[in-house]
């Protein structure tokens, strides 16, 4: 096949001399890459990517449509690989439960409404539904400043189409994008995922991006996502999709992704697993209120409001079941109570569906803890509720009224947890607090397990009185060395306790739990009597039931350091390190150990 060559270089005026789609049609394909859900791993939809560019000269996409546009096939050659797309898309399994995201060059978007017969009529064609399409607008450029944009979006949306702001991060109309229309998707650019497991200021932003978002209903892909650390600070994040290598590369055959995949599976797996307090709690106050589709007629509206008199507003969703907002019954009543004003709704001009009268709201996956539900919901002003989803899919809404409820009952459960001697976290909180610190990669941390040796012929010797004096001297110590709110201090049970901090080194670790453990055991001193202080030990029986003199109570220290950079999804990952290196210390002199996972 006879090469085209690229732009650079060349006159660009030739290409309008050329015939360039016999040879786009032999050499093009699409390629879809898979984006799934964070919490889950299962596949919500794919974006088509054009393929075969090079194969007539051209380095990237780009550059071959500004050819096509010289030579006045770009609208043949954009509907081309949009069939491609949807042949390719119908072949999957299931797909009626997936989306396809189509990138158009922003050159036919500005076509406005000689745009969207087009595209319809290959939907039919393919029997695809609207809500199965999202068109993606690059913030590569300004696709605002085409005169019947505006008209275009809001004709999209009632068709049931699906929009998404592309390349966030880039461009220059972004925000404008995002606060002046309703969109469905917001894509984060690969340049804010790269290494945000590694770079604290990469991820205040995005977190303040993602809840931005949310609160104005609109969910949140990650693009180019290639670590599994960024893939686990994205799903922390509250970010409800994701996309790239990490995932899956593109393929010209997407039929291979139908067994899903198995590394997000069992990282999905193990996060349910250790599904959090605030997730119980939510599903316990979820309330469900029925839904209407956004294609559904005024009438059967009015009717819902009937027979649900108690109800100021309705969910709506789409033909997946996935959120489009909410319709308020206080907007219909200024229609309702005019003259006239019932047939207008239902007039022809309108539509006579309830999809101009869609109000964005809130939306937050099922999986959210109560902060971030708190945070999205404050944020939203005269906010009726958060719409939940589960799978992308409506699940129900949480009320102001239920949400405070959630609070209160978390911090009642926190206050359970808590151990009333020690007044420190319990399991439930260590657990959380090393789900959440491993998954982040921007600093060095360390992990500490305290244990004292000694304590079993203590705690028999003198009883269980005097060894709850025992413990509450060692939490009042770690409470005194490490003040620092940036730390967390646990109490695992009985005699183990357990310290976390982020950015330490190694030596300032050392020369605090020096002094610590110092001071402990010449405190611990007083509580023995004063015949056993003078004879230097106390006598008790072993493990083994073998009677013999042990030393006074102190306390090992068994330090777990991650490197910055690295990041683990699974506490339990933990623990073999940890059983070993508890071994090691007892035998260590020092009573202090160290160990880089």
């Amino acid at each position: 096949m006879p090469a085209i060559l690229p732009l650079k270089g060349h006159d660009p005026a030739a290409y309008s001399r050329m015939a360039l789609m016999p040879l786009a049609k032999a050499a093009l394909d699409t390629a879809f890459q898979p984006i799934v859900e964070t919490v889950s791993g299962k596949i919500h939809g794919y974006e088509s990517l054009m393929r075969g560019h090079d194969k007539l000269g051209f380095d990237a996409p780009p550059a071959l449509l500004d050819a096509f546009a010289m030579s006045g096939e770009l609208t043949e050659l954009e509907l081309f690989t949009t069939s491609r797309s949807f042949a390719k898309f119908t072949s999957l399994v299931e797909f009626e439960k997936r989306t396809l995201f189509l990138n158009l060059d922003h050159r036919m978007l500005q076509a406005g409404q000689r745009l969207l017969p087009l595209l319809l009529a290959y939907l039919q064609k393919n029997a695809i539904s609207p809500s199965s399409v999202c068109i993606e607008l690059s913030e590569r450029s300004d696709n605002s400043s085409a005169p019947d944009f505006p008209n275009l979006i809001a004709q999209m949306r009632r068709m049931g189409f699906k929009l998404a702001i592309d390349d966030f991060g880039t461009g220059h109309a972004e925000m404008k994008l995002l606060s002046d229309y309703d969109l469905d998707y917001l894509k984060i650019d690969r340049h804010l995922v790269s290494r945000i497991d590694a770079l604290p200021r990469k991820r205040h932003l995005t977190k303040t991006v993602v809840d931005m978002a949310h609160v104005l209903g609109v969910r949140v892909i990650a693009e180019g996502v290639e670590t599994e650390g960024e893939f686990l600070v994205c799903r922390d994040l509250g970010i409800d999709l994701v996309q790239g290598w990490f995932v899956a590369y593109p393929s010209l055959e997407p039929s291979e992704f139908r067994d899903g995949f198995p590394h997000l599976r069992d990282l999905g797996q193990n996060r349910r697993v250790r599904r959090s307090v605030d997730e119980v709690l939510v599903r316990q106050q979820v309330e469900a209120v029925p839904t209407i589709r956004e294609d559904a007629a005024i009438e059967t509206l009015f009717e819902i409001f009937r027979q649900h008199s108690d109800l100021p507003f309705i969910p709506v969703v789409n033909a997946h079941g996935e959120p489009r907002g909410i319709v308020q019954e206080a907007r219909l009543k200024s229609y309702i109570y005019q003259p006239y004003g019932r047939d207008l709704l239902q007039n022809r001009f309108y539509g006579g569906t309830i999809a101009r009268f869609i109000d964005p709201a809130p939306v937050v996956d099922i999986g959210a803890d109560s902060s971030r539900l708190m945070a999205v919901f404050s944020g939203t002003e005269d906010a009726k509720c958060v719409i939940l989803t589960e799978n992308m899919r409506y699940a129900g809404v949480i009320s102001a009224a239920a949400l405070v409820k959630i609070i209160n009952a978390k911090l009642v459960r926190q206050a359970q947890d808590q151990n009333p001697l020690t007044g420190l976290p319990g399991n439930q909180a260590i657990h959380s607090y090393l789900e959440e610190t491993m998954a982040d990669g921007g600093t060095t941390r360390h992990f500490c397990y305290c244990d004292f040796d000694n304590f079993k012929p203590f705690n028999d010797h003198y009883g269980f009185q005097r060894g709850d004096e025992a413990i509450s001297l060692f939490a009042r110590l770690m409470k005194r060395y490490f003040f620092s709110p940036s730390i967390f201090l646990g109490h695992v049970g009985g005699d183990d306790f357990f310290a976390g901090m982020t950015g330490w080194s190694n030596e300032e670790l050392e020369m605090i739990f020096e002094r610590l453990l110092e001071d402990f055991e010449n405190d611990a001193l007083r509580l023995y009597s004063a015949e056993d202080r003078e004879r230097g030990h106390i006598e008790g029986v072993d493990r083994a039931g073998i009677r013999r003199a042990f030393d006074f109570l102190s306390c090992s220290v068994a330090i777990i350091e991650v490197p910055a950079g690295r990041v683990f999804g699974d506490p339990a990952v933990l623990s073999a390190h940890i059983a070993g290196l508890k071994k090691r210390v007892k035998s260590n002199r020092d009573g202090i150990l160290f160990e880089t996972l």
